[in-house]
């Protein structure tokens, strides 16, 4: 908090610390954009700035600083810009590396259309709740050829029928009734605060009976303690199908890890794609808000992106703080710039070669002056 003095008193503004990890490639640009955006709603926040990505090996030797961390930690909030994650090399995800850290079991990703957005779809308004620690996301895998996974191939061969070759990588997928309870229960508790009236559960338990089958038989046992709001599950492939064909039939829809993020990125397409979804990634103690895209590191310092999903995932953070007259305010203040058409970024007009597009700094100046 601190104190502001005027001419007639002395008043105490208590400030909400946050941290804002501003990534790298695009990160930092459109961290910038939304930050400006936030203060512009009149949210009281604290901005500590923190660092992570490549822009940041050379100097500290790792790609998350241990001073990044420790305010997450203590802020217990966060909005974090993208972060590059190497392909088949080098470091892990950072952000895989923070749910697990601060246990964020809980990926939100809500995916809505916005008039104005180009899309073969209209009024789209799903709710993603994916499972965020287990399944094949835990990083429990063992490289080919490596001493233990041999060890492991060998011993899966002496109790399976299903044999394994020697030139296998090996990844082990997780799914506990634990983890699986509170994420069925999460997104009911979601449901019921946000009006909602169903959740769907997602799996292949006619294929994978033990991790899939598990998550159902959960699933349906959670579903009995919430009587209040419809429940059905779906395969996941049928799902899939389901949600180009007919996604007005669903509205909360519960996965785990790996069919949560394949199906997040398949619901950001029904509303413009990922340039309009935002993110948040929710444990019981800590919160890190992000965009779903990825850091765009051809475009870094062109002031040439979308900052909309980063904005968006902003306004979910602001919800989560329990400031919704602020978070309102953002939100339709982007819903009014996008339906205008005139002040947005290459990709939001019908012409992506349009020279009346504007820059990220340029589109979070015009949401800005919607306030």
């Amino acid at each position: 908090m601190f104190f502001r003095q005027t001419a007639q008193r002395s008043e105490v503004i208590v400030l909400q610390r946050v941290t804002l990890i501003r990534g790298d490639g695009i990160g930092p640009e459109i961290a910038e954009a939304t930050r400006r955006c936030v203060d512009a709603t009149g949210a009281k926040i604290d901005w500590d700035i923190q660092e992570a990505g490549v822009d940041v090996m050379a100097e500290k030797g790792t790609p998350l600083p241990d001073e990044t961390v420790a305010s997450v930690a203590a802020n217990k909030i966060a909005l974090k810009a993208p972060i590059t994650t190497p392909v088949g090399t080098g470091f892990r995800s950072i952000n895989v590396h923070l749910r697990q850290h601060f246990d964020l079991y809980a990926c939100l990703r809500p995916c809505k259309s916005y008039e104005g957005v180009r899309s073969k779809y209209d009024n789209i308004d799903l709710v993603i709740v994916r499972e965020n620690t287990e399944d094949l996301y835990a990083g429990i895998e063992y490289q080919k050829g490596e001493p233990d996974t041999l060890e492991l191939i060998d011993w899966l061969n002496a109790h399976s029928k299903r044999k394994i070759t020697k030139s296998s990588g090996i990844s082990i997928k997780p799914i506990s009734v634990e983890g699986t309870d509170r994420i069925v229960q999460f997104a009911f508790d979601y449901a019921r605060a946000n009006g909602r009236k169903k959740v769907t559960s997602v799996h292949k338990a006619n294929i994978m009976k033990h991790t899939d089958g598990l998550w159902l038989d959960v699933s349906r046992e959670v579903a009995k303690r919430n009587p209040d709001i419809e429940f059905e599950d779906r395969i996941v492939d049928n799902m899939c199908m389901q949600l180009v064909q007919k996604p007005e039939l669903y509205d909360v829809i519960v996965l785990p890890n790996l069919y949560g993020d394949i199906l997040s990125d398949l619901c950001a397409g029904l509303v413009g794609g990922l340039g309009m979804a935002p993110g948040a990634n929710i444990g019981k103690d800590h919160a890190v808000f992000e965009a779903t895209h990825g850091s765009a590191p051809k475009y870094k310092g062109q002031n040439k992106v979308n900052p909309v999903a980063l904005i968006l995932s902003s306004m979910l953070m602001l919800r989560h703080m329990e400031m919704r007259e602020e978070a309102d305010k953002l939100e339709k203040a982007v819903a009014a710039v996008i339906a205008e058409g005139k002040d947005v970024t290459y990709d939001m007009k019908p012409n992506r070669d349009d020279p009346t597009a504007v820059g990220t700094s340029e589109m979070a100046d015009a949401i800005i002056a919607k306030m």
